[in-house]
């Protein structure tokens, strides 16, 4: 039986999944969609793993099983998390700000960079109004991945945070945005199988980093430009090593702290794997 595996459509995995198809043969069946649908797809066993927003795994740990060595993360800006604001960062206490419907991570972190390192109190509200109508209505709006980066090309007059760089501007430790979450019960007697995949993501983002300007033909974002689209490529990391576990480790602590998540999670990776 193959791995059901979610794929993100977003920009920052066009790269290793363009590897992994490489090495895997299609041996897996691919599942694509945004964050949050995978996200719900993922707990409810529809698939077996994804990269996933970090959070999840925060909310409900005993569900699920890491990749070790694996994420989508980034030190410093990154590009395709972004908030657009009408006002600057430091007039925004007390603001209604609007959210992409599309991640729950970066909401997350917004909350940890708004409400605990700056001390201010913000309603937040989801939303799909197009992106000058939810900013015309409240000021301020959250957008990730593909939409993000177009968005940034394409609204003026407005002030414009890169969450990755307030984050480590505030921490001096990397984001981690997503990680290879697995879900233990529908993978249950296949662990070996899971085990062979993670080995060959681990070759795959090794083979990716070395091939970048072969994903832009084909990756549905070539409109970004094809030396922007590299110099974005570079900016992703997809390891998750003592900084990147350092860093997600604060983000769960803080998340936390704010009531976000129930309590921080211990890390546990799939049985047998190296850091398990």
């Amino acid at each position: 039986m193959s791995l059901r595996i979610g794929k993100i459509e977003y920009a920052n995995c066009v790269p290793l999944f363009g590897a992994l198809r490489c090495l895997s043969d299609d041996r897996h069946q691919f599942v694509p969609g945004v964050p949050a649908v995978l996200n719900a797809r993922l707990s409810r066993g529809e698939i077996d793993l994804c990269i996933s927003s970090s959070i999840i795994y925060g909310a409900d740990p005993q569900r699920y099983w890491l990749l070790p060595g694996l994420s989508i993360s980034a030190t410093g800006p990154v590009r395709s998390v972004l908030l657009f604001s009408l006002r600057p960062l430091e007039d925004l206490d007390g603001c209604k700000i609007a959210l992409t419907t599309e991640s729950d991570t970066s909401v997350a972190l917004l909350r940890i960079i708004l409400g605990k390192f700056m001390g201010f109190s913000n309603e937040f509200h989801r939303t799909d109004k197009m992106p000058h109508e939810a900013l015309d209505s409240s000021g301020a709006l959250l957008l990730i991945g593909d939409q993000a980066m177009r968005e940034s090309m394409n609204l003026a007059g407005c002030h414009l945070y890169d969450l990755g760089e307030l984050w480590f501007r505030f921490t001096g430790l990397p984001f981690v945005y997503a990680l290879w979450i697995v879900n233990r019960l529908s993978v249950a007697g296949r662990e070996n199988q899971v085990s062979d995949l993670a080995h060959t993501l681990l070759r795959a983002k090794v083979l990716c980093r070395d091939h970048l300007s072969s994903y832009v033909k084909g990756s549905g974002v070539e409109w970004y430009g094809t030396d922007e689209l590299i110099s974005y490529w570079q900016t992703i990391s997809y390891d998750l090593g003592r900084p990147e576990i350092k860093g997600v480790t604060l983000f769960f602590r803080y998340a936390a702290e704010l009531g976000i998540i129930e309590q921080a999670p211990v890390l546990s990776f799939l049985p047998g794997s190296a850091t398990d």
